[in-house]
């Protein structure tokens, strides 16, 4: 079954010739739809037929462009993990001064998740698997290793301007950044029932926000 017949709309009443849709569309049609369906669902209870329908296509170019379930699921995580990996690039961390650099990462981490409750889902369904997508991914792992290098180096920068301590771990300050602001989100109903607060109201955030950055900051200081 050729491409082009799996991609053409059903003839026109008035006997006009369809148009072909663009491959690349729609395979970001169906990437989109998968992310959402995923996000709802879980990968277990997500559908191929409902990812077609919210895509407006054929069933059958799920498995063309993907070829199962499982190969769309990883599609999804690499594209969230690109976001994030993207918006810590355009951050040019190396060319500041390291405790600022330090400061817009951990800011940058804290709004991304604010902007993308999505991705916060995704990881929890992938973690209760065991994270065997990610676990088998070279794109996902390939992304984190520069983040480790770029960290490593404003950590050894900081430590010879005298603005940050020795001996922090690259890894493990990247995973603290993360959990602090990680928690906040994916706990926020749980949160705000036992302290009796709402933890999502844009106050809350903001104040959670600047403890998260005077937190790990503070703990870096010489």
């Amino acid at each position: 079954m050729s491409t082009v017949w799996l991609e053409m709309p059903k003839q026109r009443s008035n006997g006009t010739k369809p148009q072909r849709r663009d491959p690349v569309a729609t395979r970001n049609k169906l990437l989109t739809a998968a992310r959402r369906e995923f996000a709802q669902s879980g990968l277990a209870g997500a559908r191929v037929d409902e990812i077609a329908d919210r895509a407006g296509v054929n069933k059958q170019l799920v498995y063309h462009y993907f070829g199962d379930k499982d190969a769309l699921y990883l599609a999804v995580l690499e594209w969230v993990y690109e976001e994030i990996r993207t918006q810590e690039r355009k951050l040019n961390l190396e060319g500041l001064p390291p405790d600022r650099a330090i400061k817009k990462l951990i800011e940058s981490s804290f709004d991304h998740l604010a902007a993308h409750p999505d991705f916060i889902v995704l990881l929890n369904d992938e973690n209760r698997g065991g994270a065997r997508h990610v676990r088998g991914s070279r794109k996902i792992e390939a992304m984190h290793s520069p983040l480790v290098s770029m960290v490593s180096k404003i950590l050894k920068e900081g430590v010879r301007a005298g603005t940050f301590r020795k001996g922090i771990d690259p890894v493990h300050l990247y995973i603290s950044i993360a959990g602090l602001s990680y928690f906040f989100f994916s706990n926020t109903p749980t949160l705000s029932a036992i302290f009796g607060s709402d933890l999502a109201s844009p106050a809350a955030k903001r104040a959670r926000r600047k403890h998260v950055v005077d937190l790990v900051m503070q703990s870096l200081r010489p």
